[in-house]
């Protein structure tokens, strides 16, 4: 990381007169630059603009480049350049260099009189070593964002930035440990772009782990939020950053399953390793979980931020909105992207998995005939948060699943781990899990993009197994204590089986995850992978130390995989346990096992899979990476860059670079070499020949930082590749087991004792060779958990061809025996095999198991050698009493008695506590080597009279009473009573050492004696003695037989000794049922016969050494910083325990102290350490020391810490040098407590007198001093200190604190003030000058710290410490007393108040009114200053200063008004002023436990929303405004000002606290920020009013302190001892400190606003702003709360004035009053519409729609308005003539909306809402009888809006795209520019918009609306007024009814006119030709229908006669009517 500090600037009066100026810096084409400083002839920024280098250093060419601009010209005008080079900074890293004063040059290198002032400073890129992947790591995350990488490779690194879906690079973080902590997560959300769907009304649900919150509703697919949720955490960090925040957008009118729109998931680790903690103002691309091929679904901007304690929270409102909006894209892994390929995972098979036999506790409740003894297994596989998982195979620990997994995926992949669970149970039920794996993507693919010239490769693994972890069987219940590592949460712990894997990439891809069978073809393309090799691992034990106080027997167990796990029954019992040992005690704290010169063996063979080549591979790398990065650090430890040291280190790091890169790997097998083989081979082959070339190319001669640079790129580039992950073998597993229980762990990697005939290089760097390997247990929570054991342990892993290499790394002799132990009872006084009950005559050493001595039987390869003798096994003898130098005998004299006789010696007149007989106290014999201190005695300090009997009543059948009481009374039958004598033994003696040996026979070849050869214990169970004792009645010893190879082999013999050497299977069934019976006599659980197989079966195997070799171990501990003491005192009394193999010594306790000094050697002689010396030296045995708090003999309950630390060893003291002291980290529960300052070296003593020239160092006060030349060297100094007094001292006990006084300690000496005699009344001492003297070491390394600590005196003599604090940096304040003396430093105000009147009195004269006489203007002139004048206000003057000019209204800079500085953080932490303590430092005072606990209870927080009100309190008073709260804010601007009296120093913090109003008191706090008076009122830098930066007697900068500028500049000079300035009393000129002012020059110009006072105080503030004062500012001050320690509540922008009321009064106070809005009226006209989509179809297939207008302002959608309908529209085209009015408060200066409205009915406040000023229209489909259809939207912002088009054909929707820079085509910002103008500008608008709806991901114009726009202030629409829709009045202007077609009517209400236009119009003729038809075929039915009978009449014609006859008078009658 580069950071560039610009301090400050110069600028010529030539230049520029006061000019606004700003810094732009470029550094590897890429800018950053500072804000504007306005009108400042000499700008102050101190700002840092940061470059983040990631892993690419700096190089001797790097520069960066800095140049000077006026902001006024844009750019086009330059004040100068300047380049620096970065070698010498690359030189110091973590140290500032200051540039002053560099002249500025123009582009022909010509200097422009400017000048700046700089500081740079370097971060160098810390490489990390290469270790397993981890669980949590930031490049699995779900998701990514895409930055711009500010940095470049080196050579072989081309520069290339990052593009969209790579993962930037956690930012430098503490290391968080594994304990619950507090953390907060904040997710804002802002607002959303380009939802997917129409017609929405979207709402945000946000899901924090499993915390659920949710925004208000909003209308429109652009809805704008800005909601904030909190929720507070108390987890461990691993499990809370696997933890998702999940953001879903959804329609809130949608049905519940269709209401999704989109979702983004992002891991809350994803956003802690982000930069800051944060992702601010980021856009997530969202997406449908099940529709992905829809592609994006739109984009949501939030604010995400993790906080833990101490961390800080950005500033969201600083983010500049980059114009490359793209770089602020999360997008998802899941999502689909140029290039998404397939996934695919086969899983073939598995192999051993735990069978529920072995133990699995809760399946042994339950019937075995229920589950059987298999498991059923499957296995889950999880990638990007999606799961699958395979079938089940029931009852099958090898099962077989061949089935195909496909994930989707895009490259380059944002998820990185795939994680393996192995599970047991039903698929749809519960199930257990058994172990999980894990596979890193990373590790099996290349991208290629860090090496130009090499090509990457596709993720590719296997086929081949993956070892699952988890925790042991026996384990696996309720309250299982490896519960993390069965879950994966932790490295597991046992092994749980393999599986088999194959991982293949696709290009083809898959929209959804799938789960297929393999085919037959596939499964037996495998066999070829899996050929096995029989492999052979042997461990010797050398020592195991640092054992607790156990009685059980220990052994420990070796197993790789199930071979050698004597509780697995699927393979053949091996010789994998060490044979069984007794704890003995190391004669000071710590136990270890005894087995000196006879090392226990295990040998382990077992079969497996070649992995030699990869492990070759991985063995060599590794080799080369540790050589380069030995060779770079010796190239890093040069001080000077140029000589010969850097020839030599570069051209031996150059020599062996280039040696190691040419070595070839071992060869290929491509017969089982899998594809990763041969990608990661040619991979490795063509890095190493480009770095070996790139390294040739260099010489030495080249600047030394350039070399580091190339040389750590190399360093990064090789560990790239190092990973192997196709190492198929298991750990090698070494466990402790305390009677067959489990106890403690360590699990070895394969690789690290491999061995390999590839060369040296090749085999693992362990191979062959001792190691330390420390023991893990079950980790407690809290307190002294303590090491379980330490063993050194040398190991060696092979193929068994190649077993006789192990020959070669074996020391001493190996010999195998097989074992038995014969048992015999006394009966009778006889010793005989009678009566032994459960116990056979032949057993092993626990008695439980037969070994008949005729039954034993060789195994194959393997004869007897010798017959069997009689051993007794020493090491099992020791007793309780070995390596004590005291013990206490004790013995119980016992009488009996009958009811009223005398009182008699009992049948057993002496015996122990428990009765069991026992020797008189008479013929108890002291050892030899012993003395008697105290003879026999009576006990009398207990219950029991005074000749010291008890009594009790025997009740039969006991034999002993079960309760003694003290008093005798007639019932009474047994009474005793104890006599004891203590022992010591003498120390004039022989040693322990030699008492040991004598004791073992270390070394001896004499037989052992008959009397010798047995062991005799009192009962079974009970440890057993050598010496006989007259209550012994089991006695037994131990027979063995030594075995040896019957022929010569290649393979070593040892590990050929699998398989029985006891009795053949055929005697299983005899062995289950003893045991059965066992069990169920004694309701034990039962153990499976290969369990007692194997311990009965496997002989012992034992490396013998002949000769020991002797050390002297020298512990110099010199003294420990920090040490963290218990929480019920501030101190401590530190002692150190220090163990080193089989002995421990404890330095002395150094009282009341956390930074004890305890200056003490300690030596360890006599050491035996077993084998070569050279290997010692290599590998030697590393010093424990643990530190506890307590007494050095007595017992120390609390436990301060333990570290770890490696001696020098020095075989030759001729050559010997003194060590130097280091400093070594104590950690505590896996956090650092304190660091040791010691060193330790490790002696080879010959026993040949050499060890007399290096005598032990000087003996003082009963300890070994540190010699000189270890020792640092002290010289007197003294130390001068200013004690002022104390504040806010709390309680202690209830009591306040009344009269303290202060103890100063260092170095062992002390001084103390006198006691303050009333605190509460004047807290200051009484004497405030001290001078302490003390003898403090040259090297500030060892310094000891100086302890402040407070004593309160209280009544009869308590006085207990009340507070203490440490001050660690004493260097800080070193100072030469031969330099030149220097003033001292004073309070800037601390004067005589006479002479501050006589000063002030020479200002009153003036007053604060008093303005400069101006010329008269004309009227229209000094009207629009006045417009002016009202723009212009204080908060004109903050916005200009936090760079938003937009807001600061007017033209404010023009008219050279001041601005203010504003800081981002606290005053006090502001670096230029040192904190406000530079008159005196404040110490917090401490109690107790100085480091923060975790909280047990879980905070839960919510929707973030309050109603905030300040409150603020100093001393006694208290001022609030609770009934002013603001409600509903997360930003609260409350511009009000308060003012308090005082009385400093009893009164000196200002409390400002910020409240959340409740209806129902008390109020919640937010949060909270002191404010320390005293030090700004003392300070120098006159930090209690801030220096304005020009002197105006009105107006937003009016001067507001008690005294003019230059009164301050004379009691400046007073102060500092300067001489008094020098000023005309035109105040043209002026001399201060020897330096001449010109007015003219410090005001080239003179700003328009005409405020300015007298020239005289001008200058003088001109020169106060030299002096380097605290200048007028607004500073942030960090809001926290004691419910969240650490954890940031808010923030807070403030600033404080102290004014003396000795000096007058101030000056008015600045009006901060917040702006109010104005409120506006909106008429929108809409006209017509065209175009728009016809939704409709009528019975005559016509499209059409029913059209109407709907429009709303933002955030006032329940006020919306809509047009009437123009129904039946045919074209598209509408007519309305309808008028929208709406009302808004609009902020111009702002440009936002304020909206007051209630978010519920219930709510009792209208919250206020800033809302941009968006119109919405849309255009809607009016139906009657189901929900109408929306047709299309346009949103315009009243502030940036397109112009109209004038006609429909120009309107687009280009129109309403807007340009953000270059963007991919599914960015939201892709449009082309446009000019935008303002409607609060130009007032009217009117044209053509377009209204657009959203289809397949694109917008589309959906309709045309013609509107008329009107903007009207509310005076203006009080003159105009104009209703709504058509409503009177309707004027300006007036609307007629629209003229609409004659079709445009609603059918139901005019019927008849329906007919006509909807039938008769349209189809007449059709009609006409339809009822002509009707008519036609009528008449023909009717014809149809009469024609038969008419032509039947006609046929038949009967009615012929008649009329014949009729015929005349028919005739007749007819000449009647002529007639007539």
């Amino acid at each position: 990381m580069l950071r560039v500090v610009v301090l400050s600037a110069h600028i010529a009066p030539e230049s520029a007169d006061r000019p606004d100026t700003c810094v732009v810096a470029n550094f590897r084409d890429f800018e950053r630059r500072t804000r504007v400083v306005q009108k400042e002839q000499d700008p102050i920024w101190n700002e840092t603009l940061v470059w983040y280098l990631d892993a690419q250093p700096l190089d001797s060419s790097s520069y960066v480049t800095v140049e000077l601009l006026d902001w006024i010209s844009q750019g086009e005008r330059s004040f100068g350049a300047a380049s620096f080079s970065l070698a010498s900074v690359a030189e110091r890293p973590k140290v500032f260099i200051t540039i002053k004063d560099q002249a500025l040059r123009d582009s022909s290198l010509e200097a422009t009189g400017n000048t700046i002032t700089l500081k740079i400073a370097f971060t160098p890129f810390e490489v990390k070593p290469i270790q397993q992947p981890k669980k949590f790591e930031c490049s699995k995350f779900v998701c990514c964002p895409v930055h711009a990488k500010d940095s470049e490779q080196e050579e072989l690194v081309p520069r290339d930035r990052i593009g969209a879906g790579e993962i930037p690079l956690p930012t430098p973080k503490r290391d968080l440990g594994n304990k619950k902590q507090v953390f907060q997560v904040r997710v804002g959300i802002i607002e959303c772009r380009q939802l997917q769907e129409n017609n929405v009304k979207p709402v945000v649900k946000v899901s924090i782990a499993d915390h659920v919150f949710r925004t208000r509703i909003r209308f429109g697919n652009n809805p704008f939020y800005d909601e904030t949720f909190v929720q507070n955490f108390n987890e461990i960090p691993s499990q809370l950053f696997e933890e998702y925040i999940t953001i879903q957008v959804m329609n809130s009118k949608a049905l519940r399953a269709d209401s999704l729109i989109g979702v983004f998931k992002i891991e809350i680790g994803l956003v802690y390793e982000s930069p800051g903690h944060a992702l601010i103002a980021k856009w997530l691309t969202l997406y449908h979980p099940t529709q992905l091929h829809t592609g994006l679904r739109g984009y949501v901007k939030v604010n995400l931020c993790v906080l833990g304690a101490g961390d800080r929270a950005p500033d969201a409102e600083k983010v500049a909105a980059t114009e490359e909006l793209e770089n602020n894209i999360l997008k998802s892994a899941v999502m689909p992207a140029a290039r998404m390929i397939t996934l695919q995972i086969y899983i073939y098979r598995a192999e051993d998995m735990p069978q529920m036999s072995e133990g699995i506790a809760y399946f042994r409740t339950l019937p075995e005939d229920l589950f059987g003894d298999y498991v059923d297994p499957s296995v889950e596989v999880n990638f990007a948060g999606r799961s699958l998982r395979t079938k089940v195979v029931y009852g099958d620990a090898n099962p077989h699943w061949n089935q195909l997994m496909s994930f989707p995926m895009q490259l380059p992949s944002m998820c990185d781990l795939v994680k393996f669970t192995v599970l047991d149970g039903d698929q749809y039920g519960t199930s257990d899990i058994l172990g999980t794996a894990f596979l890193s993507l990373s590790q099996i693919s290349y991208t290629g993009a860090k090496v130009s010239d090499l090509s990457g490769f596709l993720p590719c693994f296997g086929p081949t197994f993956l070892t699952i972890y988890g925790s042991p069987s026996e384990f696996v219940s309720q309250g299982d204590p490896f519960a993390k590592q069965r879950l994966g949460s932790d490295d597991g712990v046992d092994y749980r089986g393999r599986i088999l894997v194959e991982v293949n990439t696709n290009k083809e891809a898959i929209p959804n995850q799938t789960v297929e069978s393999i085919p037959d073809e596939m499964v037996k393309r495998i066999e070829r992978y899996l050929p096995r090799h029989q492999y052979g691992l042997c461990a010797v034990f050398y020592s195991a130390t640092m054992l607790t106080n156990t009685k059980e027997l220990i052994q420990f167990e070796v197993s790789i995989g199930n071979y050698g796990n004597t509780l697995d029954e699927t393979c053949k019992p091996l010789p994998s346990t060490t044979q069984y040992s007794h704890a003995v005690y190391d004669g000071h704290r710590y136990y270890y096992l005894p087995w000196y010169d006879t090392k226990p063996m295990v040998a382990v063979s077992s079969f497996w899979e070649d992995v030699t080549y990869r492990i070759a591979c991985f063995n060599t790398l590794q080799v080369v990476h540790g050589r380069l990065k030995r060779n770079l650090d010796a190239l890093k430890a040069i001080r000077v860059a140029t000589g010969p040291t850097t020839d030599v280190a570069w051209n031996r790091l150059q020599k062996e670079l280039t040696e190691d890169c040419k070595k070839s790997f071992p060869a290929l097998d491509m017969h089982t070499a899998t594809v990763l083989d041969q990608q990661m081979q040619k991979l490795r082959t063509q890095l190493l020949q480009k770095i070996a070339r790139a390294a040739i190319s260099l010489r030495s001669t080249d600047p030394l930082q350039k070399l580091i640079a190339k040389a750590e790129n190399w360093l990064n580039l090789i560990a790239s590749i190092i990973p192997e992950t196709q190492i198929s073998l298991p750990d090698v597993v070494i466990w402790m087991l305390c009677d067959d229980t489990r106890v403690a762990y360590a699990r070895v990697k394969p690789h690290k004792i491999m061995f390999s005939k590839a060369g040296p290089y090749a085999k693992g760097r362990l191979c062959g060779k001792t190691q330390t390997i420390f023991l893990k247990g079950a980790q407690s929570k809290g307190g002294y958990t303590p090491i379980p054991a330490l063993l050194r342990v040398r190991m060696w892993l092979g193929r068994l061809a190649d077993s006789a290499e192990w020959m070669k790394c074996c020391e001493g002799n190996i010999v195998v025996y097989a074992e038995t132990y014969e048992n015999q009872r006394k009966m009778h006084g006889i010793w005989g095999t009678k009566d032994l009950m459960d116990h056979p005559n032949f057993s092993d050493v626990t008695g439980q198991v037969s070994l008949p001595k005729d039954q034993f039987r060789l195994p194959n390869g393997w004869k007897w050698d010798g017959d069997w003798t009689v051993e007794p096994q020493r090491r099992l003898l020791l007793d309780t009493e070995t390596n004590h130098t005291e013990v206490l005998e004790e013995v119980y004299e016992n009488q009996i008695r009958k009811p009223g006789r005398t009182w008699k010696l009992a049948t057993i007149p002496y015996s122990d506590m428990r009765g069991a007989p026992a020797l008189a106290k008479g013929e108890m014999v002291c050892p030899s080597g012993w003395n008697v201190v105290e003879d026999w005695k009576v006990e009398l300090n207990r219950a029991v009279d005074d000749a010291g009997w008890e009594y009790g009543v025997v009740i039969p059948p006991a034999e002993m009473p079960r309760a003694w009481i003290a008093a005798e009374k007639t019932y009474h039958t047994h009474r005793r009573r104890r006599w004891f004598r203590k022992r010591c033994r003498n120390l004039d003696s022989a040693s322990r050492e030699e008492l040991m040996s004598t004791f073992l026979k270390l070394h001896s070849k004499k037989k052992a004696d008959e009397e010798e050869v047995w062991e005799y214990a009192s009962l079974y169970g009970w440890k057993f003695h050598l010496e006989r004792r007259p209550n012994d009645v089991i006695r037994r010893r131990c027979w063995r037989r030594k075995l040896a190879p019957s022929v010569p082999s290649r393979v070593v013999p040892i590990f050929l000794l699998e398989g029985s050497l006891g009795m053949e299977l055929q005697g299983l069934e005899k062995i289950k049922q003893r045991l059965t019976v066992k069990k169920q006599e004694e309701k034990v659980v039962e153990q499976t016969p290969s369990q007692n197989l194997l311990k009965m079966n496997t002989p012992l195997l034992f490396c013998v050494f002949k000769h020991p070799v002797y050390y002297q171990l020298r512990c110099y501990i010199y003294q420990a910083r920090d040490l963290v003491g218990s929480g019920t005192k501030g101190s401590a009394d530190p002692v150190a325990h220090v163990s080193f193999l089989h002995m421990s010594q404890c330095t002395k306790a150094i009282s009341g102290t956390l930074h004890p000094c305890w200056d003490e050697t300690l030596l360890f002689e006599n050491i035996l350490i077993y084998g070569d010396p050279r290997g010692t030296e290599q590998n030697p045995p590393v010093v424990a020391l643990e530190f506890f708090d307590g007494p050095a003999g007595g017992h120390s309950e609390f436990f301060m810490g333990r570290t770890l630390c490696s001696p020098t060893v020095c075989l030759d003291l001729s050559q010997r040098r003194l060590p130097r002291l280091y400093r070594h980290a104590i950690l505590r529960e896996q956090a650092e407590a304190g660091h040791l300052l010691a060193a330790f070296e490790l002696l080879l003593d010959k026993k040949d007198g050499s060890m007399g020239k290096h005598p032990p160092p000087p003996w003082m006060d009963g300890i070994y001093t540190i010699p000189k030349g270890i020792r640092p060297i002290l010289r007197l100094m003294a130390i001068e200190i200013l004690a002022w007094g104390l504040r806010n001292m709390k309680n202690y006990n209830l009591l306040a604190i009344s009269s303290p006084n202060l103890q100063i300690e260092c170095g062992g000496d002390y001084i103390q003030t006198p006691p303050i005699k009333n605190l509460q009344e004047n807290p200051n001492f009484l004497i405030n000058v001290y001078l302490m003297k003390v003898y403090l070491p040259i090297d500030d390394d060892y310094a000891p710290p100086i302890e402040l600590k407070v004593v309160d005196h209280r009544e009869f003599g308590y006085k207990p410490v009340v507070g203490q604090a440490t001050i660690r940096a004493v260097s800080q304040y070193f100072c030469d007393p031969w330099e030149e003396g220097k003033s001292h430093n004073l309070p800037t105000r601390a004067i005589s108040k006479l002479k501050m009147k006589e000063r002030l009195s020479k200002v009153i004269q003036k007053p604060w009114w008093w303005r400069v006489p101006k010329p008269q203007k004309k009227a229209k002139e000094k009207a629009e200053e006045e417009e002016e004048e009202e723009q212009v206000d204080w908060w004109s003057k903050y916005y200009v200063a936090t760079g938003d000019l937009a807001k600061s209204g007017g033209h404010y800079l023009e008219r050279g008004f001041d601005s203010v500085k504003v800081y981002s953080c606290e005053l006090e932490e502001v670096p230029e002023f040192h904190g406000l303590q530079d008159f005196c430092q404040t110490f917090r005072l401490y109690r107790g436990k100085v480091v923060d606990e975790s909280f047990e209870d879980p905070m839960v927080g919510g929707e973030f929303k309050c109603d905030p009100y300040i409150k603020i309190k100093l001393g006694k008073k208290k001022i609030g405004d609770r009934e002013e709260y603001i409600p509903n804010t997360l930003q609260p601007i409350f511009g009000r000002t308060y003012e308090l009296s005082c009385s400093i120093p009893v009164e000196k913090d200002l409390k400002i606290s910020l409240f959340d109003f409740d209806i129902f008191p008390p109020d919640d706090l937010i949060g909270d920020t002191i404010i320390d008076l005293e030090n700004r009122l003392m300070s120098h830098y006159g930090a209690n009013c801030g220096l304005p930066q020009t002197y105006c007697v009105s107006g937003p900068s009016q001067w507001r302190d008690q005294v003019p500028p230059t009164e301050l500049l004379a009691n400046y000079a007073f102060l500092k001892n300067m001489p008094p300035p020098e000023i005309s009393d035109n105040g043209s000129k002026a001399v201060f400190l020897g330096k001449a002012y010109q007015l003219s020059n410090l005001e080239p110009k003179m700003p328009s606003h005409g405020l300015l006072g007298p020239a005289k105080e001008r200058m003088a503030l001109h020169i106060l702003h030299t002096c380097r004062l605290v200048p007028e500012h607004i500073e942030t001050r960090t809001l926290y709360s004691s419910i969240q320690p650490g954890i940031e509540q808010g923030k807070v922008q403030m600033w404080v004035d102290v004014f003396p009321e000795s000096l007058g009064e101030p000056g008015p106070p600045f009006d901060i009053t917040p702006r109010n809005p104005k409120r506006y009226e909106l008429r929108c006209i809409i006209w017509n519409t065209k175009d728009v989509d016809l939704e409709d179809t009528n019975i005559f297939g016509d499209r059409m729609s029913d059209i109407y207008v709907k429009g709303w302002l933002e955030g006032l959608e329940e006020e919306k308005q809509k047009t009437d309908i123009h129904y039946r529209s045919l074209t598209g085209d509408g007519n309305f003539n309808w008028r929208f009015i709406f009302t808004m408060d609009y902020m111009p200066m702002e440009q936002i909306c304020i909206l007051t409205k209630k978010q519920h009915f219930w709510s009792l406040d209208e919250t206020m809402h800033k809302v941009p000023p968006k119109l919405i229209i849309q255009i809607w489909d009016n139906d009657k009888f189901s929900a109408d259809d929306f047709l299309g939207i346009l949103e315009l912002n009243l502030t940036s809006m397109p112009p109209p088009a004038k006609r429909p054909q120009q309107c687009t929707v280009k129109m309403l795209l807007e340009d953000h820079g270059r963007a991919s085509p599914s960015s939201p910002f892709r449009h082309r520019k446009q000019k935008r103008t303002s409607l609060f500008v130009q007032k009217n608008m009117r044209g053509w918009w377009p209204c657009i709806v959203w289809e397949d991901d694109k917008p589309r114009v959906s309709g045309k609306v013609e509107m008329t726009l009107e903007l009207l202030t509310d005076k203006e629409a009080e003159e105009r007024p104009a209703g709504k829709g058509r409503d009177e009045p309707n004027m300006n202007p007036f609307l007629k009814v629209p003229e609409r077609p004659e079709t445009s009517f609603l059918w139901f209400t005019a019927p008849l006119k329906s007919l006509r236009f909807v039938i008769w119009q349209k189809s007449k003729w059709k009609i006409l030709i339809f009822f002509c038809i009707v008519l036609l075929f009528f008449l023909f039915c009717a014809f149809i229908y009469s024609a038969p009978g008419y032509l039947a009449m006609k046929l038949i014609n009967p009615m012929k006669e008649i009329h014949f006859n009729r015929r005349p008078r028919k005739r007749k009658h007819k000449a009647k009517k002529k007639h007539t």
